[in-house]
């Protein structure tokens, strides 16, 4: 096993006993140091609104976890200080919801970062900055690689 697939692993192992992460059913698709992409296929029984497109609540949870695994890409253990979402389209149930978050600022006490969030099509649905404070480090996972 490579650098890369043993960190992409760790990420998954520690998200895996999320139960947040499972119910949504969000899955780790690549990790590259300060760079992950996640999807979410969009689920009308958990993920939409009342107009029957995914709710904005179900895009800002894609992103905030985006936001985490980011961060345990470059070795650190996060918790979520803030952050901005733009929603700039909708996605309908049964599309898949593409995240891609790229750490653009690390600090010892705060990372940075951007997401972007697309459907299928590529299409951009949510931007997001989100500042996540670093409460540890993960052992095997160095901060470049």
């Amino acid at each position: 096993m490579n650098a890369k697939e043993e960190y992409t692993q760790t990420i998954k192992n520690v998200y895996s006993i999320n139960s947040f992460v499972k119910l949504c059913g969000m899955e780790l698709v690549d990790v590259e140091c300060g760079k992950v992409k996640l999807q979410m296929p969009i689920d009308s029984a958990k993920h939409t609104n009342l107009y029957e497109v995914a709710h904005g609540g179900s895009l800002a949870a894609l992103a905030d976890t985006a936001l985490g695994m980011a961060s345990a890409s470059v070795g650190a253990r996060v918790v979520t200080i803030n952050y901005t979402i733009n929603f700039i389209k909708n996605l309908h149930a049964g599309d898949v919801a593409t995240a891609v978050a790229k750490v653009i600022h690390r600090g010892h006490k705060t990372i940075i970062i951007n997401v972007e969030t697309f459907n299928n099509a590529g299409t951009l649905l949510t931007e997001m900055t989100g500042t996540m404070y670093v409460i540890g480090q993960f052992e095997n996972i160095p901060e470049k690689w």
